[in-house]
């Protein structure tokens, strides 16, 4: 019974989370309601997968928010200028990118916990995305520029496809590359896998490099549909990808856990946050529950553990 809860105990919780707030809504299992919590959930389970990677090598990366936030801001200012979509979009994917391969580099050069090099990164990144637009939000884009945030393809819109396919190239990273196995590797025995002959410094720059190209594109479908690149957006965005990592199952402790666990994760945030606005909680208390939710993963992950 044990072994049958650890592999579907997340999903007939997220089946019964769901079977509850339909009974209580008649609107929660409507074709639009539905489309809609995948459409909000699609910029969390970007990040998430991310946020996946990080956490599997025992790392956390606490600046994802202030990141989307520059690569927003700064590509958005190109576009206005210039009205050079396909650019713009480049140079936000570009910039994440860079921010990432310094939060890696900082954390192996400096030797110091990535706790720190992220949550320094978060302050710096958030900073220059104030001052470079002078706290004021950028609006008024070009239709091509937004089209990945509000376009859709048949009936289904194009954040979701997107969100899809992050979780595509990442299930086959992990699954089936040299690159996956030396994250869980890494993860689970930092001295063996040296001494097993992988470089652990390039595979933590490389999980960080991820995470960083992940969170700018994230901005970018995030500006994309509110057509607004405000230096604020983004905030608080690293706490959502942390807990739907956490309530997937992947441990903080590093070398367990995978992205079917994640896509749960996020789909019990995005239900979480959906059900109460449709049963018309007050919205502060949404961080209450997700706090609750995360604490007892929590619990539930270390006494499933301590039995194993």
């Amino acid at each position: 019974m044990r072994g049958f809860l650890r592999e579907f105990g997340l999903l007939i919780s997220f089946g019964l989370m769901c079977t509850v707030l339909a009974l209580m809504s008649d609107r929660f299992l409507s074709i639009e309601n539905v489309t809609n919590v995948l459409r909000i959930s699609a910029i969390n389970a970007i990040i998430s997968v991310g946020m996946t990677f990080v956490i599997l090598t025992a790392g956390i990366d606490l600046s994802v928010g202030a990141v989307a936030a520059l690569s927003a801001v700064i590509a958005a200012q190109v576009v206005q200028s210039s009205g050079m979509t396909l650019a713009s979009i480049a140079i936000a994917l570009l910039i994440g990118t860079l921010l990432g391969v310094a939060n890696g580099a900082f954390t192996i050069a400096l030797r110091i916990p990535p706790f720190i090099t992220t949550l320094g990164m978060m302050t710096i990144a958030r900073g220059l995305a104030l001052t470079f637009t002078q706290g004021r939000p950028i609006t008024g884009f070009p239709q091509g520029f937004r089209y990945l945030g509000t376009a859709s393809i048949g009936p289904i819109p194009v954040p979701i496809i997107v969100a899809a396919s992050v979780f595509a190239v990442g299930y086959l990273l992990l699954k089936r590359t040299v690159l996956g196995e030396q994250i869980r590797a890494l993860g689970n025995n930092p001295l063996a896998a040296r001494l097993a002959g992988i470089n652990t410094n390039a595979v933590t720059v490389r999980v960080y490099t991820i995470q960083g190209l992940l969170a700018a594109l994230a901005g970018l479908l995030l500006i994309g549909r509110l057509d607004s690149a405000a230096p604020t957006i983004g905030v608080g965005y690293e706490f959502d990808a942390i807990a739907a990592v956490v309530v997937g199952g992947t441990s903080f402790a590093g070398g367990e856990g995978g992205l079917g666990g994640t896509l749960l994760g996020v789909l019990i945030i995005g239900v979480i946050n959906n059900g109460l606005n449709l049963l018309n909680v007050n919205a502060l208390w949404e961080q209450v529950v997700k706090g609750v939710v995360i604490a007892l993963a929590l619990l539930i992950y270390k006494s499933v553990s301590e039995r194993r």
